[in-house]
This record gives structure tokens, sequence and C-alpha cells, in this order.
């Protein structure tokens, strides 16, 4: 038979796309031509893949070929007729018998089991009911047709296990009813399968007849992956009625099979019972279960205890696959075993085992059950709980209760006081991460090795929740636990130094201290409802802790830091009992004078102690309330006397004058104001004197004066930082986390007490950040020394930042340097201390700005606009995109959002203008480059790098995505429902085809909506319409989410208005876009919404313009017809839901499938793992649970 010319096409372009020897050139001609037969004639398309899928092909042209066969049933399946598709499962099924020899590949076998299945899916119950009696009859063949037919058991219920948006709601409920009322049939098949190929493994290996013992094992493991796919969905009850959670319990003493069973048993597990459910069949079959995996659970916990050596990797896999199981079974199960108290204590047991385990990895998973066991009862707020730790005394034995009222009690009556502390105890001793300081003990603490887990810091604040769940329930029983765990890491408190293993302990048992206080006096349950005896308890465990801290005499920096913490850690026990508050202070107070201030220490260790220790007494103030209010007088005459003598710094003097402002607070208004004149009295005498302004403001080249004045230069800083500190802290607590609506005036008979000093901070403030701007452009930056040229590189930090190898910088990393900095270092270079001063005055100062704008018309109308126009955007075209991002973040959005109505026109229109044109074309630049050259090209001086010319690359990628988002942020803030109050819903705007003349003009619109008003104004609004569209060409989806509201808000002002210069931008160029972005395949997260938008650009505009059709059309594969179709289709519903979905069918069809975004879901279920057969490498398979009798693990080794 001569060679069919298509299929030898395909045969070669399949083979140019795998040689590795192909040019890039004939390798992607060649992946072209496939995608071409792939979207081009459906009849085509299924000749050629049955003839690519012959077993005279070979075995990678088959696998080719059965891709394709999938995706032509997957997505192109409608296009064939009725008898066309009979015609095609004919030939589907008939693929099987060339599939069933002995020495056939498993993946083809698995790729044809997924091909019948996926026929089946498509063509529904009728077709499933035909073949099902012949599939039975398969079966009994032997193991190789055995194996088959499991597979395509397996694969049948793809549709209902996984989801996917493109299968209609009739289809997979269709398909679930097929397969549910097939259960009699398919589930004792599936049992008799997993019985009879398991007792055949065992003879066949008996007789030494190793091939045929492997088929078997073989057939035994696709049962088990079918079994699982039915254990998410079917019955619970059935699973039990027909055998299959005996079988597959039997078989977890099996090393061969004992993983692929526990899955079952896993997935099983999760499931939790509904409400027309047998409650008595479904909590007995969840009792079975309970019972087969704690017997073979203790079989491991006996095992690992008494002979912890003999037992291999791939037991601990094991085990660890069982205990995640029973975490998941007590989660979602525990009422079906709480009538029996023996069973449900002798769970628990086993769990704590699990939670006190070697092996962090079992430990991890009995945290997560232990969280979710131990908050049932926090849930009930039940004051009774919290007074006193009388427990409930209860084991299995002594529990009278009846089963009913336990299981309304919930686990927590068998939970004893014992197993508390257990869980105390194991928990504060986890708090260590594995580091070379960690201990070398028996107890295995976390370590970056684990893989699935989510890193130290979420599995920390899980330990931590714990503690806190348990403080909240037993609070007496808590403190007693971290007052004894703080005595042994403290050891002998006399030794003034400690190890860094001790000092990383001490710091953990810190996070518990603080995690019991606060939960006792700040959590859920009023701590004043609290019984007396608890309370009395408590106040002594704490206050003889208290008494132990005040006797501590460390003078070791790091020690000194430590046992600050330990103090302000006690805050809220302060606010309970304040008795204590005067020796906390003066011990505090003990601990900063006796570090040394010292200037020649590299380190700087001393100082940054001292500076952490004025921190505490910020945390103190906040924690303890009113309770530190008595007292700020004898601490404002420390503060003094410290000053006078030269003792405090004004860094530290900065931090304990913001413990001040929290202090003040709790106290009303009034005395914030007098606090802050006090505080603001001799900052105001040098900030607003005209001597220093006219000597290094008047321009630039005046700061570099500055610079040579390094004392004058860092009391400029920490005056900037203090002023950011006492608008952060002063004033009623407030959410600026959302934009408010634009309102005149601020909340009636309120002013903020920053108001009135806003006048003389903001004009040198703003004289200061304008010569800071103006270092970067000309004529400046080319006079400038080496050192100031240098200096405005990039830090150390910000480099590895940006190259993820430290946490992200926060102003509150930033926050020492306040002390550090105020005076040259021993070894740092001039140049160090210029940049540091510069990014601090930067932040601060931007700081300053963003937080006087939430103060609203008291910021807006104390100083002019265009001043501060001036400043922020005179430079703006020479910023680098660091700075540039940062001005955006801490200062346009707070102006944005808080900028009254009545002053848009004055203060946002001159900001925004030159900004959105200068981000426009720097971003289009910029991505380009990126897009077109590979590299994005930036402004941004990076500095000095050592390493690859790649991390620079890296670098000047990040700074564009991170001012993209940021700018896109802003565009989201103009769209902020808050902002745009008069904007109606598309609802309210009624039906899509008005007239003109029956809408109203844009300026209607200008002072209820912000979006109005920019839109009125196009040499604002018309840069940011190009960012809007441009931003769908970039790759990054986190800016395409962000301006997915500024595009939906474009939408309802070009269907609300008459503006037909908008209504033509929406219905063309951003249709465009928006499609344009649903074909890069990042957006495909936010693809539902991105499909909304096309969907109102086309409802409501269309009628009014032909540009929406227009769009459709000039798409490469739609027709006239497929229009009218679609346009049929939505006249038929008036469902959103629908819409959405018809409106998706037609991008795809239109595009050929070519948008990734969309394609992207559509083909997440196609069938893709088909290069493993076992779940179980060989270094798995370990000693049988019952060697005595047979063992199978040299079954699957070939």
């Amino acid at each position: 038979m001569a060679a069919d010319p298509a299929t030898a096409a395909a045969v070669a372009a399949i083979s140019a796309v795998m040689d590795w020897r192909s040019s890039p050139d004939a390798r992607a001609a060649a992946f072209a031509y496939l995608e071409s037969v792939k979207s081009g004639d459906v009849r085509a398309l299924a000749s050629t893949s049955f003839l690519l899928v012959r077993k005279d092909q070979v075995s990678e042209i088959r696998l080719h070929g059965f891709k394709m066969l999938q995706h032509l049933v997957r997505l192109r399946w409608e296009e064939l007729s009725a008898a066309e598709r009979n015609e095609f499962a004919n030939f589907t099924i008939n693929l099987i018998s060339e599939v069933v020899g002995p020495h056939e590949e498993w993946a083809l076998k698995s790729q044809t089991a997924a091909l019948v299945a996926e026929v089946i899916r498509r063509e529904g119950v009728a077709l499933w009911n035909t073949l099902l009696p012949s599939i039975v009859s398969l079966s009994n063949s032997g193991p190789i047709e055995a194996e088959l037919v499991a597979m395509i058991l397996r694969w049948l219920p793809e549709d209902i296990t996984v989801h996917n948006e493109d299968l209609e709601g009739d289809r997979r409920r269709s398909l679930l009813r097929g397969l549910t009322d097939s259960l009699p049939q398919i589930l004792p098949l599936l049992y008799s399968l997993l019985e009879k190929h398991f007792v055949a493994a065992l003879n066949e290996h008996t007789k030494q007849q190793m091939e045929l013992a492997k088929r078997h094992v073989g057939t035994v493991t696709a049962v088990l992956n079918a079994i699982n796919a039915y254990a998410e969905w079917a019955p619970v009850t059935d699973l039990a009625k027909y055998g299959l959670i005996h079988g597959c319990g039997s078989l977890l003493s099996y090393s061969d099979f004992r993983l692929h069973a526990c899955e079952f048993f896993k997935v099983l597990c999760q499931r939790k019972r509904s409400v027309d459910v047998a409650v008595g069949e479904y909590d007995a079959a969840m009792s079975n279960i309970f019972q087969v995996l704690m017997n073979i659970s203790q079989q491991f916990l006996t095992k690992s205890g008494t002979q912890p050596s003999a037992i291999d990797e791939s037991e601990y896999e094991f085990s660890a696959c069982i205990c995640e199981t029973m975490v998941a079974l007590g989660s979602s199960n525990m009422q079906c075993i709480l009538a029996d108290g023996a069973r449900t204590f002798h769970f628990l047991q086993q769990m704590l085992e699990y939670y006190q385990h070697y092996r962090i990895a079992l430990h991890f998973q009995s945290l997560l059950f232990w969280l979710v066991v131990l908050r049932e009862p926090s849930k009930a707020k039940s004051v009774a709980r919290v007074s006193g730790d009388n427990s409930a005394s209860v084991n299995s034995a002594s529990a009278g209760d009846s089963s009913t009222e336990k299981e309304k009690k919930g686990v927590s009556v068998f939970v004893t006081d014992e197993i508390y502390s257990t869980i105390l105890d194991v928990s504060l001793k986890k708090m260590l991460k594995n580091s070379p300081n960690a201990s070398s003990g028996l107890l295995e603490v976390w370590s970056e090795e684990l893989e699935g887990k989510s890193d130290f810091s979420n599995y920390r604040t899980k330990l931590l929740d714990l503690i806190k769940v348990i403080a909240s329930q037993r609070p007496v029983i808590a403190a007693a636990s971290i007052v004894q765990r703080i005595n042994v890491v403290f050891g002998d408190t006399s030794q003034a130094t400690k190890c860094p293993q001790d000092i990383d302990a001490m710091e953990g048992a810190q996070l518990g201290l603080e995690a019991v206080v606060s939960t006792i006096f700040d959590g859920l349950v009023d701590y004043g409802k609290t019984d007396q005896e608890t309370k009395f308890q408590i106040h002594s465990i704490f206050a003889g802790l208290l008494q132990q801290l005040f006797s501590i005499k460390w003078t070791e920096p790091s020690l000194a830091v430590i046992h600050g913490h330990y103090l302000d850690a006690l805050g809220p026990f302060l606010r309970h009992y304040p008795d204590a508050v005067a020796s906390v202070v003066n011990k505090l107070f003990e601990l900063l004078t006796s570090l040394p201030i010292t200037f020649q220490d590299p380190s700087n260790n001393s100082r940054l102690a001292r500076l952490q220790i004025c921190s505490s007494f910020i945390r103190i103030s906040r924690a303890a309330d009113k309770a530190l209010l008595p007292h700020m007088k004898n601490i404002a005459d420390t503060m003094s006397y410290l000053q006078g003598e030269g003792r405090l710094l004004r860094g530290e003097h900065n931090h304990l004058c913001e413990a001040f402002l929290v202090m003040t607070s709790s106290a009303g208004i009034q005395q914030q104001q007098e606090v802050l004149a006090w505080l603001l009295e001799p900052l105001n005498k040098m900030w607003t004197q005209v001597e220093w302004q006219t000597a290094y403001l008047s321009d630039p080249s005046g700061l570099t004066s500055m610079f040579a004045d390094s004392q004058f230069m860092w009391s400029i800083y920490h005056t900037v930082t203090f002023f950011e500190k006492a608008l952060k802290r002063s004033g009623t607590k407030k959410s600026a986390a959302t934009p408010q609506a634009p309102t005149t005036t601020a909340a009636t008979g309120y002013l903020h007490p920053m108001s009135s000093h806003l006048p003389w901070i903001l004009p040198p403030l703003l004289r200061l950040l304008r010569c800071i701007h103006a270092l970067w452009a000309e004529p400046f930056a080319q006079s400038q020394t080496g050192e100031i040229k240098a200096a405005k590189s990039m830090t150390v930090g910000e480099q590895a930042s940006l190259l993820g190898e430290t946490g992200k910088l926060t102003k509150g990393q930033v926050a020492p340097a306040d002390g550090l900095l105020d005076a040259h270092r021993e070894g740092e270079s001039k140049e160090n201390s210029i940049r540091n001063w510069l990014r601090g005055i930067r932040d601060s100062g931007y700081n300053v700005l963003g937080l006087a704008a939430t103060l609203g018309e008291a910021f807006f109308r104390c100083i002019e606009g265009p001043s501060v126009t001036l400043a922020l955007m005179e430079n703006v075209q020479v910023m680098e995109f660091r700075h540039l991002r940062q001005l955006i973040h801490l200062v346009i959005v707070p102006f944005v959002k808080f900028c009254p109505a009545e002053l848009w026109q004055g203060w946002l229109l001159n900001l925004l203008q030159p900004l959105f044109v200068h981000c426009q074309q720097g971003l289009h630049y910029s991505w380009s480059s990126l897009l077109h050259e590979g590299r994005a090209k930036v402004p941004d001086s990076i500095g000095n790098l050592s390493g690859s010319e790649l991390k620079v690359e890296v670098m000047e990628e990040k700074l564009l995505r991170d001012l993209t988002r940021e700018v896109c942020s802003v565009l989201w803030v103009l769209a902020s429902p808050g902002l745009n109050s008069g904007l109606p819903s598309l609802e309210q705007l009624g039906p899509s085809n008005r007239m003109d003349s029956s809408l109203k003009d844009l300026e209607s619109f200008a002072l209820s909506s912000l979006m109005g008003f920019l839109t009125l104004h196009g040499g604002t609004a018309l840069p940011a319409l190009r960012i809007s569209v441009e931003v769908f060409t970039w790759t990054d989806s986190e800016a395409v989410t962000k301006v997915i509201p500024f595009c939906g808000a474009l939408i309802h002002l070009a269907v609300a208005t008459n503006q037909a210069e908008l209504r033509q931008f929406v219905s063309k160029d951003l249709f465009s876009s928006i499609i344009h972005g649903l074909s890069v395949e990042s957006n495909s997260i936010m693809s539902a919404e991105l499909v909304g938008l096309c969907r109102e650009i086309y409802i409501y505009l269309s009628d009014r313009d032909p540009a929406p059709r227009q769009v459709l059309l000039s798409l490469p594969h739609i027709k006239q017809e497929d229009l009218l179709a679609f346009d049929d289709s939505l006249s038929k519903t008036a469902s959103p839901k629908e819409q959405k979905q018809h409106m998706r069918s037609l991008l795809l069809l239109a595009t050929g499938n070519k948008l990734r975004a969309l394609a992207a879901q559509k083909t997440t279920n196609v069938i893709t793992n088909v290069t493993t057969r076992n779940r179980s490498s060989t270094t798995h398979h370990g000693s049988s649970a019952e060697d005595g009798h047979i063992g199978l693990a040299a079954l699957s080794q070939t």
C-alpha cells in the first residue's frame, strides 16, 4: 500500500521536531506544519492521525498520533457529523486490539486507554452502556487486557474529578449519572480484578515465573489507579459495599502496592459526610478505615520506637503518606468514631506520637491535624473553657457521656492536660531552624531540604498558631510550659556570654512567650471574665518570670537585645498588672545605659543593640496601652538626663519619642497635641531657619556643601524621619487600604494633631526633595564629584533584593540606620554614607508626603499644589525606575486616594500628566527592548556588581516589571469604586441599543467620578489610555490584573456617555488589545475577567459602533456566519455567565485556538502522564510486612 502523502509529511515533521540534530528553523517549520494539520480540515486530521498510530509506525510517531487524536476529540469533536463520530468511535475501539501484545509499550497502552475514555466521555452514556459488556469480557482475557481495561476505567471519570469550564453542566451531569448508574458493574469488576491478579502475582512469584508475575503486578497497579479515580466521587458506602476498602487495606502491607493503596485512603479520607448519605453506613465505613489505618500506623510507630535503625527511607515515605491520610481522616471525619472512646483516645495518642516523632516530615503532618482538631472548641468562644485548666479528665475509660454528647462536644473531651503539655513542649523545641548553630542531637528541626512543605517562616507561624490555640483553652498550662522552656534555654544566667546555639533557642522561646502572653491577654476571650483562681495562677507565673528578668545582668549586646525582647513580650501582661511597669521601664533604661556608645566598632553591635532596646519601649507602649501614661514624666526626665550627659544618640532619642507618641495615642487628641508640641518645638526652631535652607537648598549644588558637614547632614535625616514617625503614630487609627469617596470635609469636628504642623514641615521638605531629584539632571549631574556620582548607584541591599537573594528591604529594616548612620563609622567610605543618606531621605520624605495626604483637606489646603508638582515632577524625566516606582507607591497613590474632588483640577492633573507621559514613553521603550532584544534597557545605575552579566539583566527586568505594576496600580486606584461613586453599573444603564441622544455628556461625571474627570482631560488621559492598551502586549500578568478595573471603568464610561472618541477607543483599540492579551499564556489566570471585558464591549457597544464587529471579523479564522450564529446565541440568553462562555468559544474559533490564555485552560485535562508506570521506585521495594509468606519486592524489577 502506497504511503499517504499527508501521513508521510506528518511523519517527517514529527521526526524533525523530535530530532535534536534538527536546526531551529527546521524544527520551527515542522512544528508549524503539525499545528496547521491540527487546525486544518478535521476529517484530514482524523485520517492522518489514525494512520500515524498504526503498528507499523515507530513508537514516537504513534504517541504523537494519539495526542493528535485526543486533540481532535477534545477540541473539534462537534465539527464531525453524527455518522462520522460513530465511525471514529468504532475505529478507536478497534485500536484496543492493537496494543494488547505482551511487548507493547506501557505509554502506548495508556494513550490508547485515554483516547477510548475521551471518546466515551464525548459520546455519552449510550456508547458507554454499549461497550460495558465487551469491556468486562475483555478484562477476563489476561493480565495485559485487564490492565488496559483498568486504564480505560481510570480515565473515564476524568471530567468529573478535574474541573473543565468548557464542559457544559448538562454533559457533566449526564456523565456523572451514567457512571453512577454503572457503579454496580464497575466497582465489583475492579475488586474482582484486584483480587484475581494479586493472587495470580503471588502464585506466579511462588512458581518463579517472574515475567508473568510482573504482568499481574502491572495490572494490580493499574486497577489501584482506577480505584483511586472513583474514590473522589463514588459513594463511600458503595466503595465499602463492594469490598474496595477491604481490598486496598489488605495491600497496605505490601511494598509494591502500599503507596497506591494509601493514595486511595488519602483521597477517601478527605471527603466529608454529606447530608443525603445513610449516616450509619457511612460512619461504619469510615470507622473501618480508622481501624485499618491505625493498625498499619501502630506497626510503624512501634518499630520506629524500638528499632529506628531498621527503618529505611521507603518505609518513612510510606509512613508519611499514612500520617497524611490519618490527618485528613481525623480532620474531616472524627465524628465517626467519637462514640468509641477507646478508639478515639488511641487515635489521638498515635497523632501525638507523630507530633513527637524525630522525622520532621511526620511531625509537620501531625501539626496540621492538631491545628484543625484543637481549633474546634475555640470556635465556640466559650468563656468556661478559659476558666482554668481542669481537664475533662478524659480518657477513654472514664468518659461517661453519651455518644451524642461526645459528638457535640467534639474531640476536646478526649484531650488531656498531658496531651496539651506534650504538644506545647514539642512545639517550643521545634521553633529552631536547621543551621550550623543548631543542635546535632536526636531532634530533627526544620531544614530547607524538605520538599513540598511551606518555608520555615510559614511552618513556624503554624507552630505559633497551635501554641495560641492551646493558650486560649489552657492558659495556665501554656504559661507554665513557656516559663519552663525559658528556664531551660536561659541556663546559667550568670554567664556573661552565650553560644550561638543557645541564643537561637532563646529567640525561639521568646516568640513562644509572645504568642502565649498575647493570646491570654489579647485573645478572643476577655481576660477580665476569667475566674479569679486562674488569674491568680497566671499572675504568679508571669510575675515570677519578670522578677527573674529583673535580676539578670547581661551586658553582651546580643543578650541585651534578647533581654529587652522578653520584657516587651510581656507588654499585654503589664496592661492588666501595671504595678510592674515602673520596674520594666527602669530595667530597659538599665539595659540601654549598660551598652557603650562606640563609633570605632565596625560591626556596630553595641549601637544596634541600643536601638533595639529603644524599640522595645515602642512595643511595650503599644501593648501596655494606658499602663505607661503615669510614667511618662519619669521617662521624659530620664531621656533629658541621658541626652544632657551625651549618652543618648539622636536616632535613639527618635525611637523614645516615637514611644511617647504611642503612649499618648490612648490618651486622646488633646494630650497628643501637647506631646507633639513638646517634641516638635526644638525641631521647628532648626527646621524653619532660613540660613540652612539658603546655604544648602537654593540649588542642587548646595547639597554638596551639606555632604561635607556630616553631623548636620544626619541631623536633617533624623528630623525628617521623626516627622514620618509623628505622622504614623498620631491621630485616630484609620485604614488607608482602600480609596475613599471624594469628599470636601473631614469628619465633623476632628482635626488631626499634626495638621497644624504641616505648614512649617512641608516647604523645606519639598525644597530638599527637589534638590535631591535634580542631582540626576543636567547640568548638575556632570559637575558632581566622583563620590556623589558613585553614591547615586544602588546599595548592596537593593541589589540583593532585586536578585531575590534576601528578603525585600522594607522601611522597618532601614530603621536601624536611624542610629547607625548619624556619625561617620570606622572604615566607612564617604560614598556609602551619602548613598545611605540619599536613600533614607527619599524613603522618609516620600512617606511624610504620602502620610500627610491621608489627612485630606488639612494637607491639600495647607500648601500650594504647584509647589508640590515642581518638587516632584520637575525632573521626573531623569528619574531612575526604582525611584519612580517609590514615588508612585508612597506619594502619588495616596494623593490620588485622598485628594478632595474640588481640588482634582489643581493637584491631580498637574501631577499625573507629566508622570503618565514619562512612564508611557519609558515603559514602551524598555518593554520593546526586552521583547525584541532580550534585555530591558532601564535608566537605573546598578553600581558595582560582582558576578555575571546575567545578574544585571535579571535586575533590569525586575526594575521594569516593578515599575510597570506600580504604574498599573495608579490606574487601578483611579478606577476604584470609592472614587467613582457617580459611575453607574452596566445593569443600571439598561439596554445596549440606546441612542446617543439619551446619554449623558462626559462632563456630567466629572465631579462624581475620577475616571470621568480624567477622561475629560486628554493631555492626562491619552498616555494613561496608551498604557492600558500596551500592557496587554507586555508579558506581565500581574500588571494586567491591576489594569483590568481601569479597562472596566473605561467601558462603563463609554457605555454611559455620548463621547464618540472614547467609544471608538474602547470598541476598537481596547477590544483588540484585550484579545491580544488572551494570546499571552501567562494571562490565563485572569482569562475569565478578560473575556468578561470582551463581552461587555460587544454586548453594550456593538449596536452603537461597528468597530467591535470589525475587530472580530478581522480575526483569521472567523466567518460572517460564525458571527451571526454568535449574535443568535447571545439573543437567547440574558445570563452574563453564558454570554461569557459564548464569547470565549467564539474567540477560540476565530483565532484557531491560538489564544494561549484560553487554550491553557482548555487543554488542562489532556493526558500527559504517560512516562511512568509505577509510582514507587525500585528503591522503595523493601521487605513485605508478610515476609514469612510471600515477598513481592522483586516483581517490578526489570
